[in-house]
């Protein structure tokens, strides 16, 4: 995913960089292998991470437990399709921990739309994250609400999704039919805790990836442990042609009826 650099001893503290693939990067950091992504605002922090200056650029350390997307990183993810310019669509943000770093890498030339409906934690996204960073355009709405979503202006390369919510998949689902160009991509954390507490979490993933196969080539499936226990991310690249929705209210209604 990522090629080697040979940058030994840029500093006295002997933190340096190992890998380097224009969007990402692997620090040597107090002596180990650290995840990172070059800071969009110098001396911002977010969440605590470690803020590390190699050759007079700012780098922010990526908490694999505090970000899915850098679990699914050091768990082997394969694609990266989150490049400078890149249009992304997140769905819960929560406090803005991942879509910080998504900040940092596409750069002040993409844009993302950030949707959070909890109020209080949308108070800290904007306080701690968005208000510093001009790539992000905070969405205070419901997930299951697309249409309502007045400040997104274009088709995006990304939709990343990571709601608790049963029906999470199908939330998905409709919003990339509204906002995800063909051929993009679709990053799926599935919860399966938050779908049903009773199955086994395998099958939980096995069921919400059906949903997806009609729409979408599923790239890959990574199993979050031990970062995240109960959580897979999904990858699946958009066909533009989906053969699953969701029933319409007025559906469900009929359906009930002799």
């Amino acid at each position: 995913m990522a090629k080697n650099t040979d940058l030994d001893g840029l500093n006295k503290e002997n933190e340096r960089i190992l890998e380097d693939n224009e969007n990402i990067f692997w620090l040597q950091v107090d002596g180990e292998k650290k995840l990172a992504t070059e800071n969009l605002v110098p001396g911002n922090q977010v969440y605590n991470e470690k803020l590390v200056k190699i050759k007079g650029i700012e780098y922010r350390t990526w908490d694999p437990f505090r970000s899915k997307l850098a679990a699914s990183i050091y768990n082997g993810l394969d694609d990266f399709p989150f490049k400078i310019k890149s249009d992304v669509l997140y769905l819960g943000v929560s406090t803005g921990t991942t879509v910080s770093h998504i900040s940092d890498i596409i750069g002040n030339t993409g844009t993302v739309f950030g949707v959070e409906h909890a109020s209080r934690v949308a108070r800290d996204f904007l306080d701690r994250v968005a208000s510093h960073r001009n790539n992000i355009v905070p969405i205070i709405q419901d997930a299951r609400k697309p249409n309502e979503y007045f400040s997104v202006s274009k088709k995006v390369d990304i939709v990343y999704v990571d709601i608790a919510q049963p029906d999470q998949t199908n939330i998905a689902i409709e919003n990339c039919k509204m906002f995800l160009k063909n051929n993009g991509y679709l990053f799926l954390v599935i919860k399966s805790r938050s779908i049903d507490v009773t199955k086994d979490p395998k099958k939980i993933f096995e069921g919400e990836i059906k949903k997806l196969e009609g729409s979408f080539q599923i790239k890959q499936v990574i199993n979050l442990a031990p970062y995240d226990k109960d959580h897979a991310i999904v990858i699946g690249q958009y066909s533009g042609c989906l053969l699953y929705t969701s029933p319409s209210p007025r559906d469900r209604q009929q359906s009930r009826m002799p």
